[in-house]
């Protein structure tokens, strides 16, 4: 009977720490960041930054596209961008913990892939963590996971979400 209640509280534990697709309950914002004017991502040193009046408010870790490397060049490379971009709408329902999206393609970027024949590709965000895997960040610390998005945790997404309006620059340093 004993191992029957130690298996029960380790099931109990177990799925309190799971969330599943869609985002339910209230956010936890730990700290209020005064609003951002633009964001800066610097690929290299892993870091995002958020600014206002050119000095930075709160530079975050993060990680990048499994080809960390170069700017995107199309579909399916999981690349992230490079360059010039507007945070032009968010999403809260996301299959991650909120998302915020890039606005890559750019009018350079379509061509490119038009002159080409293929796919810029799209979709690129910045978000937390997959809803359905919980919020576990040992399984993503340190390591570039994602297909060419800007990943940060649950509780980093959620101060980003609150400092940058729709509208905000983004550059996206090498």
């Amino acid at each position: 009977m004993k191992r029957y209640k130690i298996a029960a509280v380790m099931l109990a534990v177990l799925l309190s720490n799971l969330c599943f697709v869609g985002n339910v309950g209230a956010f936890i914002v730990t700290e209020t960041l005064p609003q951002a004017d633009e964001v800066v991502v610097k690929k290299a040193a892993r870091t995002l930054s958020l600014m206002k009046n050119g000095e930075a408010i709160k530079t975050y870790r993060i990680s990048l596209g499994k080809e960390p490397f170069g700017h995107k060049q199309r579909e399916g490379d999981s690349r992230t961008p490079e360059g010039n971009y507007l945070i032009d709408w968010r999403n809260p329902n996301s299959l991650f913990h909120l998302s915020l999206h890039i606005s890559y393609p750019g009018t350079n970027d379509k061509g490119k892939a038009e002159r080409g024949g293929y796919s810029p590709g799209g979709a690129i965000m910045i978000h937390g963590r997959p809803n359905i895997v919980g919020s576990s960040d040992l399984l993503f610390d340190g390591r570039d996971w994602t297909d060419g998005c800007i990943a940060v945790t649950n509780a980093e997404i959620e101060e980003i979400w609150q400092s940058v309006p729709d509208g905000t620059p983004i550059t996206i340093l090498p």
